[in-house]
């Protein structure tokens, strides 16, 4: 019974996140048809057709393979400009795309081909997608801020470390050689409230982090609330210790160490909370794409090798539909914190989904955008120079780029799923 409720929330997860692509594609072809670009198709999945059904020009459907959608937009590419000069093979791979869409196009499309559009429509029609996962994403981590909230570290402490141990160690107890704690060594006990660090007075647990990190092994004071007494403790100097990225917590970075931990609070957020709460998730999710290569990579290469898997590192939607069903079953968490965490991770693949399209290359929505702001930039610049008009950018031109990255986006799927069923990732 456990394995086929694991499945259901499984799917249904699977089925929610290609419901959220759907609404991402929504958020192309709205604009583009308010525009006046010609729409073709609009389809959630990739390969065989299953459904279908038609309505004026647009043809909708789905198709067999759960693994992104798109729309059609006409004209995306404008037509070849004659240069009087044997064509190279760059201008070749681009008139043959180009013959294969033209191979559709009449005069009567002239007008509401994508290429013809404004700039601003251009990048308003191209960002739509990710914005509508943007808007899900929130409106997903609002309704858990608001319902359900999250635990956030207080000021007061709620554990002190008895020795520092290195972060590459498994053993997490202390032996004999192990040297004191910073925190241990100037007094601080459990229930203490954290008042101010090296003179510094202190708002939130994050920043008595940052402050303790950027004071590496230097000499610090710390001033508590102790029994409604302020007290200031004896100056120790925190010590080097080897701690998680806040950015990238795969890796560990060198900085200082005092030794305690924080209490944590029940608390409610709304708007504002919420927004808070992307931005780092945001800034978390940049650092996870610039790297995604080389993450993948080790991701294959323990596969091979046998080696344990990485907990923070990435995951494809099967794996993440997987996770999903360990969540929804799982008897570690009580009901609305099981409710709580599957939907979080609805809304993480969401907003990643988002930046990931944002990624300034094609085929990405980025990339789109990016051709789009590099033809008005061209085009003003000739202006002002009081040059001719060079026109469109042949945006036809990028496809060995596109080749590439849709390339690379194969193989690393295929990495990634291969490594979710044989090796995946375990929560609990």
């Amino acid at each position: 019974m456990t394995v086929v409720a694991m499945i259901g929330f499984a799917l249904l997860f699977l089925a929610l996140v290609m419901a959220s692509i759907a609404l991402h594609e929504v958020g192309h072809m709205v604009p583009a048809k308010l525009f006046g670009v010609k729409v073709t198709e609009y389809f959630v999945g990739f390969g065989k057709r299953l459904w279908t059904f038609r309505r004026g020009e647009t043809e909708y459907g789905i198709k067999l393979l759960p693994l992104g959608g798109y729309v059609r937009l006409v004209g995306m590419y404008p037509p070849a400009k004659a240069t009087g000069t044997p064509p190279g093979w760059l201008t070749r791979v681009a008139d043959n795309a180009r013959s294969y869409e033209y191979e559709t196009i009449t005069e009567a499309d002239r007008g509401r081909l994508f290429y013809e559009k404004k700039t601003w429509q251009k990048i308003i029609i191209m960002a739509g997608g990710p914005a509508m996962n943007i808007i899900l994403a929130f409106l997903i981590f609002l309704g858990l801020n608001v319902f359900h909230g999250t635990y956030q570290p207080t000021l007061t402490v709620a554990t002190v470390s008895d020795c520092i141990i290195a972060a590459d160690r498994e053993d997490p107890t202390c032996r004999a050689e192990d040297p004191v704690t910073p925190a241990l060594k100037m007094g601080i006990e459990v229930g203490d409230v954290l008042v101010s660090f090296n003179g510094t007075t202190l708002s939130s647990w994050e920043q008595m982090g940052d402050l303790i990190r950027e004071n590496r092994d230097q000499p610090a004071v710390v001033e508590v609330l102790r029994d409604g007494q302020t007290l200031v403790l004896p100056e120790v100097p925190t010590a080097l210790n080897h701690v998680a990225d806040r950015l990238d917590p795969s890796k560990t970075v060198e900085a200082g160490f005092l030794g305690v931990a924080p209490t944590q609070e029940h608390v409610y957020g709304g708007a504002a909370a919420t927004a808070k709460q992307m931005w780092t998730m945001t800034k978390q999710s940049v650092v996870a794409l610039s790297t995604i290569p080389v993450r993948i990579y080790h991701t294959g290469a323990d596969l091979v090798m046998g080696k344990p898997r990485d907990p923070n590192g990435p995951i494809s939607i099967v794996g993440a539909s997987m996770v999903a069903g360990e969540i929804g079953v799982t008897d570690k968490l009580d009901t609305a914190s099981r409710v709580a965490s599957w939907f979080s991770l609805l809304g993480s693949v969401n907003l990643f989904v988002a930046l990931l399209n944002l990624v300034p290359l094609v085929p990405f929505d980025g990339g789109h955008i990016a051709g789009a702001i590099y033809e008005w930039l061209k085009r003003g610049v000739a202006r002002l120079r009081g040059k001719p008009d060079p026109g469109h950018v042949d945006t036809a031109k990028m496809l060995p780029v596109v080749y590439v990255v849709g390339g690379f986006l194969l193989l690393g799927g295929v990495v990634l799923i291969a490594a979710d069923i044989l090796s995946p990732i375990r929560l609990f």
